[in-house]
C-alpha cells in the first residue's frame, strides 16, 4: 500500500519558499508551516475505553479494522464470497452420512495449497457436470500411409476426417511473424487498433536498493506505430500491453502435461465452436486457425491471475488416475465441499502449474484446459511524459518516444516464494535483459514491448485542460502520469501558478519516482510527504493540511482536483479527507460534503484512477 507523510519544512532540502523566491501572489500555494488550523483547534479530552473481557474482545467494527486485519477492503473480500456462509460450516458432519478419511497426496505443491480436509463423505451431491468442451486441436500433417503416435495432450481427429476439414487445411498455414516478440495477430484489441512491437529506446530502476516496491522506466520508441486516424497519444493517457507468461512458466506446464517438445512449437489446427477466445475482443463465434501450443499458453491463456473454479477442479478430476485424488477433487466440486472450495479459492494466490503440481496424476488434454482458463487480457500503464514534446535523434534520425513507468506487483509463490505479475513481471524482465546488454558492451539492445494505443479517452486524459488550477494528488506510481501534466504546464509561463502536486511516498531516500524531473519549477509546484521518514504522515493528512488551496482549486472556474493510486488506503483516505475539507470549509454534514463531490465528480473537477 502507497501511503505518504508529511516532512518538516527544516529537514526538507531544497525546499525555498514562495515568498523568497518571487513576489506576493493572490493564487492560493501549498502549505509548508509547521502551523495549522488544525493543530490550533483544541484537542478532545481522551477517553479510556472500557476494558473488556479476553473473551468477547471486540476486533472489527469498521471497515477500516476489516483492512487492517485481512488486508483487505470490504468490498474485495464480498466479491470473492459466495454469500452462502459455507465457510461457517466448514468440516462440520452431518448425521446420517457416512464419511471417509482419504489419503493426501504427499507433495510441497498440495501442502501449499493449505486445504482443510479431514473427513470425506463416501457419497457426493451437487457435483457440476463435465463442462462442454469448445476448443480443439488437431496435427497438421501431411497425408502418409504410415501411422502416427497419438498425442495425449491433445484431441485428434480421427482418420475419416469431413472433406470440408482436410480441403481448409490445405489452405491454413501459421502466418510469418515473429511471436516471440508479440503475440499472434489474431490477439487483437479493440478495432483499429493491433498490437505493434514498441522498441524499448532506454530503460532504468526508478527505486533504490531498500523501498518496498521496485518500479521501472521505460522510453519505448513509436516512431513507425501505425497511423489510426483520429488517434494520437495524448497526456495523461494510457497504452494497452500485450504482456506474455513467463516462458519458464510455459514449459513448466507442457511439462507437467507431458507434452513432448517437439510439439510445442509445432503448427496446429485449432477450432473453437464459440465464444471470443483465443482473440482478446473479437467476435463470439466459432473459430478455425492455425497457430501453436506454446503461443496460445504464452499470449492467450492466464495461468496464474485467477483463482481456480470448480469447472476447472472438475476437468482435473475426470481426468485424474490417483484414485485418492479423484476424490478429493470431486468433494471440492461438491456441495459438500463448497466450504473447503471457498476456503481454496480465497486463501493463497494459486497458479495452474501449483494446482497440477498438487494432483500429478491429472493430466487433462490441453485443448480441454483451454475450454476453462481464463483469456489473458492486457494490461493499462499510464504515460509519464507530454507525448508530444518527447523526441530524441539517434542514428540521424529523429525518434519519437512515449514513457511509462511500471511497479513490479509480488504474490507469494509456493516454490519461489514470492512470484511477480503477469504484466509488470513481463516490464521487469525486460529491464533487467536491456540493462545486462548494456553493461555487456551493446549499445542498442534489440527488446520490444508489445502494445497497441489502448486508453486515450480515460478519465484522466480526457479531463486535462491546457488551463485552469489543479491539484494532482498521488502516491507511488500513480504519480507517474501528473508528471506529463506538469511538463505540458510549465511549458506555459502562464500556468506555473495554476498546478500543484501531492506526492505521497514511503522514502525519499529510495522510492521517491521522478524526482527532479519534473520542470524548471518543480520546487515551487510539489510536495513530498512520507509514510516511513520524519512525522510519518500520510498523503490523505497532506489533503487535510492544505484544506485552503483544495477548497479554492476545486471552486475556481475550471478548476480540478486529480487522484490517482492505489485504491485501498489512499484512495479511499484521500476520498475521506476531500470529505473532511468540504465539511469544514463549506460548513456541510457529511452527506452534503459526499454529495458534493459527487457532482464535482459528474462535471470533471474531481476526477480519479484507482486500481
Amino acid at each position: 500500500m502507497s501511503v505518504s507523510v508529511e516532512q518538516p519544512v527544516s529537514s526538507m532540502s531544497g525546499y525555498v519558499s514562495e515568498e523568497e523566491t518571487r513576489t506576493p501572489s493572490i493564487a492560493p500555494s501549498l502549505t509548508y508551516s509547521e502551523d495549522s488550523e488544525d493543530q490550533d483547534e483544541p484537542q478532545p479530552p481522551e477517553v479510556t475505553p472500557r476494558k473488556r473481557r479476553a473473551s468477547t474482545r471486540l476486533i472489527a467494527q469498521s471497515p477500516a479494522d476489516v483492512q487492517r486485519i485481512t488486508g483487505e477492503s470490504t468490498q474485495q473480500l464480498l466479491k470473492r464470497c459466495c454469500g452462502g456462509g459455507c465457510c461457517m460450516n466448514l468440516q462440520k458432519k452431518e448425521e446420517g452420512i457416512e464419511y471417509e478419511r482419504v489419503p493426501l497426496p504427499d507433495n510441497d505443491a498440495f501442502r501449499s495449497l493449505c486445504l482443510k480436509i479431514d473427513e470425506i463423505p463416501t457419497v457426493l451431491t451437487k457435483i457440476p457436470d463435465l463442462p462442454e468442451q469448445i476448443t480443439f486441436l488437431q496435427s497438421i500433417r501431411r497425408v502418409s500411409n504410415n501411422p502416427s503416435p497419438v498425442d495425449s495432450a491433445i484431441s485428434v481427429e480421427s482418420q475419416n476426417s469431413s472433406p470440408s476439414i482436410e480441403a481448409s487445411l490445405k489452405n491454413l498455414s501459421l502466418e510469418d511473424l515473429d511471436t516471440s516478440i508479440q503475440p499472434p495477430s489474431f490477439v487483437q484489441p479493440h478495432a483499429p487498433y493491433h498490437v505493434f512491437p514498441a522498441k524499448i529506446h532506454n530503460t532504468r530502476e526508478l527505486t533504490r536498493p531498500g523501498a518496498e516496491k521496485r518500479t521501472y522506466h521505460f522510453d519505448l520508441d513509436i516512431t513507425d506505430y501505425p497511423h489510426e486516424e483520429g488517434v494520437d497519444f495524448k497526456v495523461g493517457g494510457a497504452i494497452g500491453v500485450s504482456a506474455p507468461n513467463d516462458s519458464a512458466a510455459v514449459d513448466q506446464i507442457l511439462d507437467l502435461l507431458l507434452i513432448p517438445r517437439y510439439l510445442r512449437d509445432k503448427p496446429v489446427l485449432l477450432r473453437t465452436t464459440r465464444g471470443r477466445w483465443p482473440t482478446v475482443w473479437g467476435e463470439d463465434q466459432a473459430r478455425e486457425l492455425v497457430t501453436t501450443r506454446r503461443d496460445l499458453l504464452m499470449w492467450c491463456t492466464d495461468i496464474q491471475s485467477y483463482p481456480p473454479t470448480k469447472t476447472l477442479l472438475r476437468v482435473l478430476a475426470e481426468y485424474a488416475l490417483d484414485p485418492n485424488e479423484k476424490k478429493i477433487l470431486m468433494y471440492l466440486c461438491a456441495g459438500e465441499g463448497q466450504g473447503a472450495f471457498c476456503d481454496f479459492r480465497t486463501g493463497p494466490h494459486i497458479s495452474l502449474a501449483q494446482i497440477l503440481s498438487a494432483f500429478p496424476s491429472a493430466k487433462p488434454p490441453l485443448d480441454m484446459l483451454f475450454s476453462v482458463l481464463q483469456q489473458l487480457m492486457p494490461r493499462f500503464y499510464s504515460l509519464s511524459n507530454d507525448p508530444h514534446e518527447s523526441y530524441e535523434i539517434r542514428d540521424g534520425k529523429q525518434h519519437r518516444l512515449i514513457e511509462i513507468a511500471v511497479t513490479v506487483q509480488e504474490t507469494p509463490d509456493w516454490r519461489a516464494g514470492c512470484r511477480t505479475g503477469v504484466g509488470s513481471g513481463f516490464f521487469e524482465r525486460q529491464s533487467r535483459k536491456f540493462m545486462d546488454l548494456q553493461r555487456a558492451g551493446e549499445t542498442a539492445p534489440q527488446l520490444y514491448v508489445p502494445m497497441f494505443k489502448g486508453l486515450m479517452a480515460n478519465p484522466l486524459a480526457k479531463e486535462f485542460v491546457s488551463d485552469g488550477p489543479m491539484l494532482l494528488i498521488g502516491a507511488g506510481v500513480g504519480i507517474a502520469p501528473f508528471r506529463g501534466f506538469v511538463q505540458h504546464r510549465l511549458k506555459n509561463a502562464n500556468c506555473a501558478n495554476k498546478v500543484w502536486v501531492l506526492q505521497g511516498i514511503r522514502d525519499s531516500l529510495v522510492d521517491e519516482l521522478y524526482g527532479g524531473e519534473w520542470g524548471v519549477h518543480e520546487d515551487r509546484v510539489k510536495k513530498v510527504v512520507q509514510s516511513r521518514r520524519g512525522e510519518s504522515r500520510y498523503v490523505q493528512d497532506e489533503v487535510l493540511h492544505q484544506a485552503d488551496l483544495v477548497w479554492s482549486i476545486v471552486n475556481s472556474v475550471d478548476g480540478r482536483v486529480f487522484v490517482c493510486g492505489s485504491s485501498q488506503g489512499m484512495g479511499e483516505g484521500v476520498e475521506a479527507a476531500l470529505v473532511k475539507v468540504a465539511m469544514k470549509k463549506g460548513n456541510l454534514e457529511h452527506d452534503e460534503a459526499q454529495k458534493f463531490w459527487d457532482l464535482k465528480k459528474d462535471v470533471g473537477q474531481y476526477i480519479t484512477e484507482t486500481w
